[in-house]
């Protein structure tokens, strides 16, 4: 099978549109590297448009944030429709929601810490300070704040004091209307990529983030050298297959397909921790999918072609 014309969909509106540009052109210069005829579309007003004029063999969605991960895109494509890598518009719903998933896992039999959704108007309704001070009572601390839609770490921060919350909620609120307020599990932090590979369905090594100061932020995630990424991951075989498998799972359960990224937290005693998953996870140089991808012996371009190819018609 022959690709003749790929599109690889980035930009958008959404926080996250520099960085799926970034993403956007590393996948299209990784499959020209093997002369795959591709072109780099921006999701604005032109785009149907220009799908309708020449319809593309198959889409490459990168988009990351509101319409690229929560489905909507994906769906305007299947009107068309036009074939294209990833999850189908039903899947990246729950996915997308934070609490929807961490739901989704946790019925698999994977463990997520414990938390709670608040929208804003509940703090309006109750009282900000008499809800948070449950919060804190039922779920201890330290906490991590993060919208229960969202991806880059944006309105995302740990709470290690109570009187710190009310400001990690103020910030998550300039993201999204409803935090997700999680215990923080400490521990190592890693992210297991899945791919639908020609020989399976197959999970790459995990990928550990040691991030300066403890937090992931979005600085650390993009800025080249703010955080130290060790591929495979400083973890034990029996702990490397319990992430994996719980990937694996994630991927399955949500009824995902073609890739996805699981982020997890390993805690002191070797328990892998569920945090949530990426339908489109980034392909900037810092990105983690990429490195996984090398980290096994793969090359990205190879594997970008290959998942086109699973949706060519």
């Amino acid at each position: 099978m022959e690709l003749g014309h790929v599109v690889v969909l980035a930009g958008g509106l959404s926080y996250e549109r520099e960085v799926s540009l970034r993403s956007g052109r590393r996948v299209a210069d990784a499959l020209r590297s093997l002369d795959v005829p591709v072109v780099l579309y921006d999701s604005d007003a032109s785009l149907l448009d220009r799908l309708a004029a020449d319809p593309p063999d198959v889409v490459f969605p990168v988009l990351h944030g509101a319409s690229g991960e929560d489905g909507a895109v994906r769906g305007v494509l299947d009107l068309l429709p036009v074939p294209y890598v990833g999850a189908r518009p039903d899947a990246c719903r729950i996915a997308w929601d934070k609490p929807a998933a961490k739901s989704v896992v946790a019925a698999a039999g994977l463990a997520t810490p414990p938390s709670i959704a608040l929208p804003k108007e509940v703090f309006h309704d109750l009282g900000a300070s008499a809800v948070l001070d449950r919060v804190v009572a039922a779920l201890g601390l330290p906490l991590f704040v993060k919208p229960t839609r969202g991806g880059s770490a944006l309105g995302a921060s740990a709470v290690h004091s109570a009187h710190e919350l009310p400001a990690a909620m103020v910030g998550c609120f300039a993201y999204g209307d409803t935090a997700l307020i999680e215990r923080c599990v400490e521990g190592t932090e890693i992210a297991v990529s899945v791919l639908d590979l020609p020989d399976g369905l197959r999970a790459l090594p995990p990928v550990e983030i040691a991030a300066p100061g403890r937090l992931y932020d979005y600085t650390a995630r993009y800025e080249a050298g703010e955080t130290e990424f060790i591929a495979p991951a400083r973890l034990s075989p029996a702990v490397t297959e319990k992430a994996t498998a719980a990937a694996l799972t994630a991927h399955r359960a949500l009824g995902l397909r073609d890739l996805s990224r699981t982020d997890m937290i390993v805690d002191r005693a070797g328990e892998v921790h569920f945090l949530e998953v990426n339908v489109a996870p980034g392909m900037t140089e810092t990105s983690l999918l990429p490195r996984a991808v090398k980290a096994a012996g793969l090359n990205l371009g190879t594997v970008c072609r290959d998942l086109l190819l699973r949706r060519f018609p």
